[in-house]
This record gives C-alpha cells, structure tokens and sequence, in this order.
C-alpha cells in the first residue's frame, strides 16, 4: 500500500470517528436523510400514513409491584415495526415521536397517580449491548426523562441468563434477574420511579423492576412501555396522536 493511500485511509478513519463522537454515539446513519421507521419513505417517522395505521393496546392491569402501566402502542404491524427498528436496527428515527407521545401519557396517567422523581430503564442483558453497541430502552428512557424534565438513572442491573426475546409466557415469569447494585440504592431509596422499556408482553420485566425497587426503598413504581403484545383475540383500537407532530425534515 502506498503511502498516499494509507494517508487517505487514516483520514477517513479520522473523519469518521470525530462524526461518532459528535454525534454522540448515534449511529452514522443519522447524517442520511430520515425515514419513516414504519415503512421507510423519505420524510418524517413516522409518516401520516403510518400515524392514521397506528393502534393504541386496550387497558391491562398493571403487574405486580406497579402502581399504573402506561402503553403507547399495540405491538402490531406498523407500531411493532416502529419499535423493532429501534430495539434491532438501532433506527432512531422514530425515538423523538415515541418519547413525545409516552411522556405525554405519562404525564396524564401522574394526574391519576403519583407522579415521578426520577427515571430508569429495563437494562438488556450485557451480551446484547455489547454485541449492539447500544440499549434500546436506555435510549427510550433518556429520551422520556428529557421530555418529562426529569433525571435519567441506572438504577436497574440485569442478572445473568438468556434474554426474554421468544420465551413463553411461563419460561418469562421465571427468567428476569434484575437487581439494584448497592451503589445505586440511595438514588432509589425515597424516590417514586418511572421504569421505561421498550415492549411489555407478560409484565414479568417490570413485576421484577419493581420489587428490586420497593426492595431498594422506591415509594412508587409506575411503567411506561413503547408498545404492548396484544392477547390472542384482543383487537387494537385506533391511536389518538396527542402531540402534533412536526416533519423534522422541514423545521
């Protein structure tokens, strides 16, 4: 190799790594022009469309240890590929519209309830993150946290053991192990915490975020996901965007 091509070689090393970093670990994608993460057309995500296809879950009682369970979406269609771009693709074209319109409803559900002091997230377990380079609900929930105002903490540790991803219902129940790590239990003790995680299908992430928490001394726990699995038979209905929504390619 020549050393005029080494030369252009390092440069471009150069070049990309000062984009990562100025873009704050987001992936380089985000300098391409967005895209629906619904459905990939050009423009705003997600597009008009994809928004008139969105369905909101029906209600569901919260799990145990939860004092209220916010869901944006039906994990269906265009709202499970919405989330799936960000949980596996590291798409975040979509994070701004789902933080706008769960912290909306976070804040709703905190007038019927006890509000939050401080937000964290479900952790995915440490071999996805460091084979994805990212958390998907640690993006959610910094996101959430920034449109509520509120601080965003690691408060919850994942345990060893395979992910939830394709578990049945029951092999769910027994599998989460999540802790609060003691240098994280004065941050939780006294607090009411908002836990935020990507999708909720048995409750039994959250039921054991929040007995870690109580555990830990959080006086209330409330859950906001960016999408529920709909039972066998149970229909989605149409969601009501609250927020207007602003193409960000014409801002």
């Amino acid at each position: 190799m020549s050393i005029h091509v080494l030369f252009v070689v390092l440069a471009w090393l150069v070049l990309l790594r000062a984009v990562r970093l100025a873009s704050d670990g987001a992936p380089l994608d985000a300098l391409a022009p967005p895209v629906c993460g619904g459905c990939g057309a050009l423009g705003a995500s997600p597009c008009e469309p994809c928004l008139a296809v969105l369905q909101r879950p029906p209600p569901m009682p919260p799990p145990a240890g939860v004092d209220a369970l916010v869901a944006l979406l039906a994990y269906e269609g265009v709202g499970r590929e919405l989330v799936a771009r960000v949980k596996y693709r590291n798409g975040r074209a979509a994070l701004p519209w789902l933080a706008a319109q769960l912290a909306m409803r976070v804040r709703a559900a905190q007038r019927r309830g006890p509000p939050a002091d401080v937000v964290t997230w479900a952790p995915t377990t440490g071999r996805r993150r460091r084979r994805r380079g990212f958390d998907h609900a640690e993006l959610l929930a910094r996101a959430v946290a920034a449109e509520l105002g509120l601080p965003c903490v690691r408060l919850l540790q994942r345990g060893p053991g395979p992910p939830q991803t394709g578990a049945s219902f029951t092999e769910r129940r027994r599998r989460p192990v999540l802790h609060v790590p003691p240098r994280a239990r004065p941050r939780a003790a006294g607090r009411r915490v908002l836990v935020v995680d990507d999708v909720c299908t048995s409750g039994s992430t959250l039921a054991v975020a929040a007995r870690a928490l109580r555990h830990a001394g959080a006086t209330s726990v409330t859950a906001a996901v960016a999408a529920r699995t709909l039972g066998r038979g149970l229909p989605g209905r149409p969601l009501k965007v609250v927020i207007a929504w602003t193409d960000p390619t014409h801002r």
